[in-house]
């Protein structure tokens, strides 16, 4: 069976509080793009995982989609499968592809094996394996709350426009950015903003709290969202916690993609 996992992006990304158990309360909306790795599996005498493409950084029995399989077969005494993940989309970058990935395989094992899981249920095993996994089950745009897995559907309409994603190749650790941001909850809700600005209005308004302490160290990152603006962007930002920087651009001909000299992807909403 294959099939194509997708990244995500955040408009807005607000760290409200630092809570007891380690985590923040976020909010955020998250948009589904069409960038997109490829997995496969299929039955096997045994179990196997491999990649190809994007090096990763962690080994197979440390994957999220080795963490995935095993959490349904404990659960639903899955037969074993052989699996195989091309990765093009960055890692460490903030677009949720290890995420995408553990959750598309969630989903894709549970209509394969026909394990009718319900979509909430589904939520709720992916909630554990990572923040981002729940909300790539239904894939569509939505308001994260939490830290990141208490979903709201929210209806935003940004077909027409194209959205350039870069990444400068630099990882940066989560947990260091949440460490070094100022949580900050008094202020306006991120989804009334949204609702009742137009996007032409997110320059001034709509920010990634991450950007801050990120730019401070990492200036070669906030130079590509200057490029991004300087190339006509009407919304610009970092996604997550980065290094991955997207612009949202009004749809034309224009291939953006010649102006930088690390990876790049044109495309649009999924």
């Amino acid at each position: 069976m294959l099939f194509f996992p997708n990244v995500k992006i955040n408009i807005g990304l607000n760290i409200l509080t630092r809570r007891d158990d380690g985590f923040h309360d976020i909010e955020t909306l998250m948009i589904p793009v069409g960038l997109c790795d490829s997995l496969e599996f299929i039955k096997a005498k045994e179990f196997s995982f491999s990649s190809s493409g994007i090096v990763l950084d962690v080994n197979s029995d440390n994957n999220l989609c080795t963490k995935a399989y095993e959490l349904l077969k404990k659960i639903y005494q899955l037969p074993a499968i052989s699996m195989h993940l091309h990765k093009a989309i960055p890692t460490g970058a903030g677009l949720g592809g290890g995420s995408a990935d553990a959750a598309f395989l969630l989903k894709n094992l549970n209509n394969y094996f026909k394990l009718n899981i319900t979509d909430k249920d589904l939520k709720d095993h992916a909630a554990t394996l990572g923040s981002d996994c729940p909300f790539f089950i239904e894939n569509k745009p939505s308001l994260a709350y939490g830290r990141g897995e208490i979903l709201e559907s929210f209806d935003v309409d940004l077909t027409k426009y194209k959205i350039i994603i870069a990444h400068p190749g630099i990882h940066v650790n989560t947990a260091w950015a949440y460490k070094n941001s100022i949580p900050n909850s008094n202020r306006r809700k991120l989804k009334s903003l949204l609702g009742s600005n137009h996007i032409t209005n997110w320059r001034n308004i709509i920010t990634n709290d991450f950007e801050i302490v990120v730019f401070s160290v990492y200036p070669e990152i906030k130079e590509l969202k200057d490029k991004m603006y300087n190339l006509g962007a009407v919304y610009s930002s970092m996604t997550g916690s980065g290094s991955a920087v997207y612009g949202i651009f009004e749809e034309n001909e224009v291939d953006y993609t010649q102006h930088f000299s690390c990876f790049v992807w044109q495309g649009k909403i999924k």
